[in-house]
């Protein structure tokens, strides 16, 4: 046999082990269009929980100038954080929030078997489907892109509301697809260097270390003497807001003295509007 054709046989021989190992590779996941990406590299930056028992306010429904002393101010990701103070951007995550159901695809809200949207009565919101994987996923990857203009707006935390839609869900969505998800949204939050908040969802909150959530965003743990539940597992990082007088007297009595309570009206309004209230301890 000459040079040539062993040289030849050679190489056939080397391009053969190329393609039998290329073939015995494992599948690759296929990349989902729409989710973030975030460079392989990237390295977790620290996060910052809020001030301890530092005067806060609850603005969702309009930004307004805090009033003085306050420190911590939550607002919708639609609005600008507040230089110099710690921010909380409002993310609904686990509902569509009133009108904007056409952003979303059909497939992605929760339906019952008579195919109705299952809906948050209270508030007229839909809850979205998070019983698979492959749904919490693509929700994920558009709520991440919120949290991603959360972090460009200079906020220091996301609150991602409606924690608990499975207790509205009529049975269909359980515990661990909540809990799922916001591991999910947890990963990536802090990754954007930002802590994220538990918002109410007592029941899950012995998961929160698991899960990495930060902090408790609560509503009317005084009302529900829930106060102290709250604290014993997230210690003073915890910002409480009520709704009635009754509530804002029982949280301050309780843990007042721990962590930062506010009492506004159900509206969350702004100043000048009507029924607008805030008071604190």
């Amino acid at each position: 046999m000459s040079i040539l054709s062993k040289s030849l046989l050679a190489t056939l021989a080397a391009v053969a082990v190329v393609l039998v190992a290329t073939h015995n590779q494992p599948d690759q996941p296929a990349e989902d269009p729409q989710a973030t990406q975030i460079p392989a590299t990237a390295k977790q930056k620290p996060v910052k929980l809020p001030p301890p028992q530092a005067p806060w306010d609850y603005q969702l429904a309009g930004p307004y100038p805090p009033a003085g002393g306050v420190k911590v101010v939550s607002r919708d990701r639609t609005a600008p954080a507040v230089p110099g103070r710690y921010n909380i951007c409002y993310v609904n995550a686990f509902q569509v929030q009133p009108g904007a159901q056409s952003e979303w695809d059909s497939d992605l809200l929760l339906k019952g078997a008579n195919g109705n949207l299952v809906m948050d009565e209270e508030w007229g919101e839909p809850l979205l489907d998070l019983r698979t994987d492959a749904q919490r996923r693509r929700i994920a990857a558009k709520v991440n892109r919120w949290i991603d203009g959360c972090a460009a707006a200079g906020y220091q935390a996301v609150e991602p509301d409606n924690y608990d839609s499975f207790s509205r869900s009529k049975g269909l969505l359980r515990p661990e697809h909540a809990t799922a998800y916001i591991k999910t949204l947890a990963d990536h939050t802090h990754k954007r260097g930002l802590a994220i908040a538990q918002k109410n969802t007592l029941e899950l909150a012995g998961q929160r270390e698991s899960l990495g959530l930060d902090f408790a965003v609560v509503e009317e743990c005084g009302q529900h003497n829930e106060c102290r539940q709250f604290t014993s597992h997230f210690g003073t990082a915890v910002v409480i807001v009520e709704y009635t007088d009754q509530g804002l007297e029982n949280a301050c009595a309780t843990v007042g003295d721990q962590v930062s309570v506010v009492r506004r009206d159900v509206a969350v309004s702004t100043p000048g509007s009507a029924g607008y209230v805030r008071k604190t301890c």
